[in-house]
């Protein structure tokens, strides 16, 4: 059977149009909120006959995950096999249950998905990420690498020294993690002489952070990695919401749906579709989830589509990389910013240990914008004209700011134990960079 990604547009829409219908109709039978929602609402589910008429349905939120979260649940508890949480990066995490069925999904998913990015049986990945803590990521590179018919190699998140004995060891040809941990793995390697650049690794995917700008070029993060270490960088979108992954394919142009998984609206500030290539929020329904399926679920994140065929043959549409999270949006001096524009610029500054970003309400209603900075003493000393002066070494990191963003936020230096401790609280999955104090 042809992959449905390959298929004509008109084919791909015909055959989301289908399974759309399927959803609805299943979530009138089994799920105790969205049949709430319907009789409400008076939505007739023969009336949801294509994706454009999706916009007669409410969306559904994170705080309705939150408040009724069991009622969403559409089977016995006994069919649950695994529990996974959200990150919490929007507020409380929030429980889903998953069932053979949707576990069987998210291997189906993630086997597409290391397929786009050009992985094949005989491959051997490392993955630098937990599979444990709740986290649904992990499992399913694991089970999607299972279903591919590759291999893995699961070493878990950070310790650099670990990492390089596995790679040295086993030789892996490809890299899964947070990219801004590959600066880090690179700086270990170079000082303690390890011949990285002629290692076997040949691909890094990177998950949970950003590694291009809107028209696809690495943004200062991918160009400091690619500019160390020449290897293929992909980048992928996900969520445990979606319970799906949008991976680059080798030409870097965004990140493919898969047709059969979610459906992807990108919705504007009127709350209505915008026209494709703008920028809006995302808005999924998911397709083929058994346990607790979401219909119209919004996101918070900030994107467009490209609709255009892309140069590897893959007729379905895609995401470009994320601007940011809609309630994280910054209004700093009359400059609209998102949290990942700051961190690209402290992740690719050589002295910066650590940090964190938190913004507040000034007196004058205004957005205030404090980033907290550790620093790397060793690193510094390839800056000698500002390396004993604090002073110029704020004045430093404003200039970088300007120089990107035309505008610079608040900077102080702290203790990198101080700023380490603010980035990884109790329970944490993942580490905290963003802090927003403002009243929402």
């Amino acid at each position: 059977m042809k992959d449905i990604e390959f298929e004509s547009i008109d084919n791909i829409k015909a055959f989301q149009d289908d399974k759309l219908r399927k959803a609805v109709l299943y979530l009138k039978e089994h799920s105790t909120y969205y049949q709430r929602l319907f009789d409400k609402c008076h939505i007739n589910i023969n009336n949801i006959r294509q994706i454009e008429d999706l916009v007669n349905i409410p969306f559904t939120e994170k705080k309705d995950l939150q408040l009724f979260n069991e009622d969403f649940l559409c089977v016995p508890k006994e069919k649950i096999i695994d529990y996974i949480t959200t990150s919490g990066t929007l507020g409380e995490p929030v429980t889903f249950g998953c069932t053979e069925v949707d576990l069987q999904r998210l291997a189906y998913n993630e086997k597409k998905s290391f397929s786009c990015a050009g992985l094949h049986p005989g491959n051997i990945l490392q993955l630098m990420t937990t599979i444990d803590k709740r986290f649904m990521a992990g499992l399913a590179y694991f089970l999607g690498i299972r279903e591919l018919g590759a291999s893995i190699i699961r070493v878990g998140n950070g310790i650099p020294e670990l990492q390089w004995d596995t790679i040295m060891r086993i030789k892996p040809d490809s890299i899964m993690c947070v990219p801004s941990f590959i600066p880090r793995l690179i700086q270990y390697a170079e000082e303690h002489n390890i011949d990285y650049k002629n290692s076997s690794i040949r691909k890094i995917i990177g998950i949970g952070e950003g590694l291009r700008n809107q028209d696809f070029s690495l943004n200062l993060l991918g160009q400091q990695i690619k500019n160390k270490w020449n290897v293929q960088l992909f980048a992928t979108y996900s969520s445990t919401e979606m319970g799906s992954t949008f991976s680059e394919c080798e030409y870097g142009c965004g990140g493919h749906v898969h047709p059969e998984l979610i459906i992807v609206e990108i919705i504007g500030e009127d709350n209505m579709p915008v026209a494709d290539g703008e920028i809006g929020e995302v808005v999924i329904t998911t397709l083929g989830v058994e346990g607790m399926p979401l219909l119209r679920f919004r996101t918070g994140d900030m994107c467009a589509k490209i609709v255009e065929p892309c140069k590897c043959g893959r007729n379905s549409y895609r995401l470009t990389p994320l601007v940011g999270r809609k309630n994280n949006m910054i209004k700093l001096k009359g400059t609209t910013l998102y949290p990942p524009a700051i961190n690209d610029i402290l992740d690719n500054t050589d002295y910066v240990q650590n940090y964190v970003v938190y913004v507040q309400e000034s007196e004058a209603g205004t957005d205030d914008v404090v980033v907290k900075v550790g620093l790397k003493s060793d690193a510094l000393a390839k800056h000698k004209a500002i390396a004993e002066n604090p002073g110029a070494i704020v004045e430093d990191l404003k200039n970088r700011f300007r120089a990107h963003l035309r505008v610079s936020p608040k900077v102080e230096i702290h203790p990198v134990a101080e700023v380490q401790a603010i980035n990884f609280p109790p329970k944490t999955r993942k580490p905290v960079k963003f802090i927003d104090l403002r009243k929402k």
